[in-house]
């Protein structure tokens, strides 16, 4: 279950759905991996096993290579969105987030250069850790929000929506062409420059909006 906090300080819960993720949806992101701008929205999913609360010790694949972070706002839906408009689909977002995407690099690239889609790389138990999800209208508007990550106190990666290829209702909108989302899926919109690889004991601080923090800590 998730819960997010209303405008008026209710705790709602959602039923645990899947979580609909976007790459390359920063372009400076896209570049410091030398990956090609994609002209629509690129969209992989990953299943509800992936999901864990951000705020419990982040446990991470061994034998696999570096695990990387990849910070992104998540938005929350409360409503099914099927071949939705721009302006239903962000009607539909009742919480706002930030999560990890977090993603075996090595084994990704060797995907990649089979030509394989990258589920091993980015859907494994736990690689999408979830922090708490507050009503919309508690923000800025969804795309003017700043969010950052800090690892062990220096920062990483530093981002605002207003930076993404695509807005976010236009976004939902497509996504909501090619996958039925449903009351509880996630969304998670993409992730700005500076990923880079998680060692056990790392202390991590992912904020939003400059107001609410969430910190994490990898397992030993």
């Amino acid at each position: 279950m998730y819960q997010h906090v209303d405008q008026e300080g209710f705790v709602l819960p959602y039923a645990t759905g899947k979580v609909v993720c976007v790459g390359r949806s920063y372009l400076e992101h896209a570049a410091e991996l030398n990956n090609p701008v994609p002209d629509q929205p690129l969209l992989f999913i990953k299943p509800a096993t992936s999901l864990v609360p951000l705020d419990e010790p982040l446990v991470l694949p061994q034998g696999q290579g570096p695990v990387h972070h990849e910070a992104e706002v998540a938005l929350l839906i409360g409503r099914r969105l099927c071949r939705a408009s721009a302006t239903d689909a962000l009607n539909a977002v009742v919480g706002v987030g930030l999560a990890l995407d977090l993603t075996l690099r090595a084994v990704q690239d060797q995907l990649k250069g089979k030509g394989q889609p990258w589920e091993r790389a980015k859907a494994f138990d736990g690689s999408c850790p979830v922090g708490p999800f507050v009503a919309p209208e508690l923000l800025s508007p969804l795309q003017q929000l700043d969010f950052s990550l800090t690892v062990n106190g220096a920062l990483r990666q530093q981002g605002n929506t207003g930076m993404m290829l695509w807005p976010m209702g236009e976004l939902l909108a497509d996504i909501s062409h090619s996958f039925t989302l449903m009351p509880g899926d996630i969304v998670l919109t993409g992730t700005p420059k500076g990923v880079g690889e998680l060692r056990g004991g790392d202390v991590l601080t992912l904020t939003l909006d400059n107001t609410f923090d969430v910190e994490a800590k990898v397992a030993k």
